[in-house]
């Protein structure tokens, strides 16, 4: 079984990308709540500072008249004791006339020096602020009480403080029952999403786990339709690498099965051949020639084993590049010129420039084979002519000899591996190797007889490859 790499699996990324959002946002919600809630609980609070503020208010009067007038207070402690909500929060008070001389309660209770808002929450002349007093944060309300006795008139400052202790309490409070409950939809969240993850993956599993108990040979393809939909094209993507493998390995196994045929009987003949040499039945020069034709064809026909392998190889490789299909035609023909001049043929070869894409052993290759058997064919004193040009968008090669043709019998097994048109020469493996370089490069291969009448005056074969634009 293959080792398991770093990377994470599908579950954990799904995972990971659902749960870390939510948590994220409980912890910026939460975050907010408990400002939120404390403003809440300052709001409601500030009502009842106000409150304290309004009570101690309604208790000042002024004592004396004009010059000797004097704001007075006189606030007992019951006075505030009616706000005071427990004993975790403690209220204090300060009285100070218009021009902020303390009158009344506490005296180290700093005295206001702000500006009231331009407009407050409530109807009336209060600010609320924040302070320390004796060492404890407090909030703090002040209220401008306007205080009439007979004709005096003036304008009393009323500042309340109370200690924060039972609203940080009560915001926690808040809190911590936002937080339980947001703890009770994250578990239920988190099973969901388990659970739902753990039911989306399963066809991955699953198939997974069919993949790894296939035996190494069994390619067959996957049910790509009894999968999700999302899963669907790397199952269809797998069965196209399982098909590509497949027609790799009947290929290997279809190669060991025809060499190891075709093989044995040249050299079952050559055995024999040579036994007959040793024994004296025939004539020293004669059996060497006999081994000699023996060994060529024998060689002939490794030589078209081994080409029809590396066409396979090629394919599979695709490294295929732009070139120029003149130039191998050329080299071929002056590579076979000793074969045209040895039958003294009739040769004439034209070309245009056809760029192709190709590997340029194809190339070669086609053109030895096709122009081989063109030459094997054509009788002494015949005619040989090759064509190469552009047509209807297509590089064309044909190859005209003057040889008899061949059967409608022949032409629909030629292609076929060891169908050779002449039982005593060649392999039967050239055109076959040609055909499979034709389709690896996209083109078509035709054989035609040429009529004269109804005189047949050769044969055309036809190779047709698409254009590539340079």
């Amino acid at each position: 079984m293959a080792a398991h790499g770093t990377a994470p699996s599908l579950r954990q990324s799904l995972l990971l990308g659902i749960l870390v959002p939510i948590l994220l946002f409980v912890a910026v919600d939460t975050f907010s709540l408990y400002h939120r809630a404390l403003t809440a609980v300052n709001t409601a609070y500030d009502r009842t500072l106000l409150a304290s503020a309004k009570a101690i208010g309604e208790l000042l009067d002024i004592e004396g008249t004009g010059a000797a007038a004097r704001l007075r207070a006189q606030v007992p402690y019951s006075a505030l004791e009616a706000f005071e909500a427990d004993n975790r929060s403690r209220m204090s008070y300060r009285v100070s006339n218009a021009q902020g001389q303390w009158v009344d309660g506490e005296h180290d209770l700093a005295a206001w020096t702000g500006t009231l808002p331009a407009q407050g929450p409530y109807a009336a002349l209060v600010d609320f602020y924040d302070d320390t007093f004796r060492g404890d944060a407090v909030r703090v309300a002040v209220l401008l009480q306007p205080v009439a006795s007979g004709r005096e008139r003036t304008m009393a400052m009323v500042q309340v403080a109370e200690t924060l202790e039972l609203r940080h309490t009560l915001a926690r409070q808040i809190l911590l029952d936002t937080l339980r409950r947001q703890l009770i939809l994250i578990t239920v969240i988190t099973a969901v999403v388990l659970f739902m993850v753990n039911r989306a993956t399963r066809p991955v599993r699953q198939l997974s786990a069919q993949l790894e108990q296939r035996s190494e040979d069994d390619l067959t393809p996957l049910p790509a339709a009894e999968l999700p939909l999302e899963i669907q094209p790397l199952a269809v993507a797998t069965n196209h690498v399982m098909h590509k493998l497949q027609h790799l390995l009947d290929h290997q196994k279809r190669f060991v099965r025809d060499a190891a045929h075709q093989l044995r009987t040249p050299l079952a003949v050559l055995k024999v051949q040579v036994q007959s040499a040793l024994r004296g039945d025939v004539a020293a020069q004669q059996a060497l020639q006999e081994i000699e034709t023996t060994v060529d064809r024998a060689t002939q026909l490794a030589n078209h084993m081994l080409s029809l392998a590396k066409v396979e190889q090629v394919r599979q490789q695709q490294d295929f590049a732009a070139m120029d299909w003149a130039e191998p035609v050329r080299a071929m023909a002056l590579e076979l010129s000793a074969l045209i001049a040895e039958k003294n043929l009739d040769f004439e070869l034209t070309t245009q420039p056809c760029p192709v894409l190709t590997h340029e052993w194809m190339l070669r290759e086609m053109a030895r084979n096709l122009m081989h058997n063109a030459i094997r064919v054509t009788p002494q004193d015949g005619q040989l002519h090759i064509r190469l040009q552009q047509e209807n968008g297509q590089a064309q090669l044909t190859i005209s000899d003057s040889g008899p043709g061949i059967s409608e019998a022949l032409r629909m097994r030629l292609f076929q591996p060891f169908a050779a048109g002449n039982a005593h020469s060649g392999s039967g493996l050239g055109l076959t190797i040609t055909r499979e370089m034709v389709m690896a490069l996209g083109g078509t291969i035709q054989l035609a007889n040429r009529y004269l009448g109804s005189t047949c005056t050769g044969l055309d074969a036809c190779v047709r490859l698409p254009i590539h634009p340079t």
